[in-house]
């Protein structure tokens, strides 16, 4: 066998692995399908703006360790995530806080503003929620959630909210403060320069193969390493025996304005059901970029097949369950790992992806 590890997928997951294997002697393989290292967190030049092309990453993390780790590859901004969102001719502030409640029933206080949600609230009598939409009523009240929460999450979802199950929206921030930063952890920001050199410092000094896709290459890929580190699809490397794991896929139009600013903020959510995309993002204001043009990208949500890029799983009772069977059949093969958001069937923010790397290296 000619490396000690085959690591399919050039990710962040895959990145972190290649590079502390190959730190401790290891001789790795890094093989990627599309033409770039990256994953979902390549950021491509265009116009002099750093383009988020597979969607926004904004690196947040109350994780010390997982801070100081990322840090040793590349300096990060001070960027804070403050998306808005627009409904109709209408703008509030995100995540749900004083600013938007002021806006929507003209409160100034904290007592105002619950009371108001209360009110609401006791016109609907959800004891325990059996939907998203019952369980986003019990946290925000009506107003907001037909406003700022139904049509945002049924074009994310493809499905009702009533057909969604409650704990998708038990995450969604509520704050009784005037503060419009969607992240509580302690440390946030956007790499100066993008993310894709943070990929190429990882692998620097490691074999990469890009436009190599392990199923077209799986005969002559089988014995040339002791272990395979897999980031794909869990379902499609045992071949789909099981059955197709679901998931939601984006679609982007990306497009250069000649102007120096769109929108005004990083991220716009739409969250009327009728605008057909989820959100805009302009992507040098990522960086506060003072550049003469500006590049945005409208971000729509697909319904996914295998000619899309699976983006969200949807963890659901019938998906979680055919996971559980691919997993089993995982726990008995010696010979992958099987790492992110597609290996496990799970999503996950990029702190994460790094905390579960560097246990994985930690065990082995």
């Amino acid at each position: 066998m000619k490396y000690n590890y085959l690591v399919v997928g050039s990710g962040l997951f895959a990145s972190i692995f290649a590079y502390e294997a190959n730190k401790r002697g290891k001789k790795c393989l890094v093989i990627e399908k599309r033409n770039h290292i990256g994953g979902n967190i390549y950021t491509e030049e265009i116009e002099g703006i750093n383009v988020h092309k597979y969607g926004a990453h904004i690196f947040h993390t109350s994780n010390k360790k997982v801070w100081e780790y990322i840090n040793q590859f590349v300096e990060f901004n001070r960027y804070t995530n403050s998306p808005i969102a627009r409904y109709k001719n209408e703008v509030y502030n995100m995540p749900f806080n004083m600013n938007t409640f002021n806006k929507l029933w003209g409160v100034f206080t904290p007592e105002e503003a619950k009371a108001k949600i209360q009110e609401e609230l006791n016109e609907v009598n959800i004891d325990e929620p059996r939907n998203l939409e019952e369980q986003a009523i019990k946290l925000v009240g009506k107003t907001i959630y037909d406003k700022l929460v139904k049509g945002y999450t049924e074009k994310q979802w493809g499905m009702k909210a009533t057909e969604l199950p409650p704990f998708i929206i038990k995450r969604l921030p509520v704050r009784f403060i005037y503060d419009n930063n969607y992240f509580n952890d302690t440390y946030q920001g956007i790499p100066i320069g993008g993310y894709t050199q943070i990929i190429e410092k990882m692998l620097d000094g490691i074999e990469v193969k890009t436009n190599y896709d392990f199923f077209e290459y799986k005969e002559e890929l089988k014995d040339i390493a002791e272990k395979i580190v897999f980031t794909g699809p869990i379902d499609q490397y045992y071949d789909y025996c099981y059955g197709e794991l679901e998931y939601r896929s984006v679609r982007f139009e990306t497009e250069i304005l000649d102007k120096e600013n769109y929108q005004g903020n990083a991220v716009v959510n739409y969250t009327e059901y009728e605008v057909p995309y989820t959100r805009i993002i302009e992507h040098k204001h990522f960086e506060f970029g003072t550049q003469p043009k500006t590049v945005i990208s409208r971000e729509y949500s697909v319904k996914w097949d295998k000619s899309k890029e699976p983006y969200y799983p949807i963890n659901n009772e019938k998906n979680d369950a055919l996971y559980k069977k691919y997993k089993q059949l995982a726990d008995k093969d010696e010979n992958v790992i099987f790492g992110g958001r597609l290996g496990q069937y799970k999503y996950y923010d990029m702190d994460k992806v790094i905390e579960q790397a560097l246990s994985l290296v930690e065990k082995i």
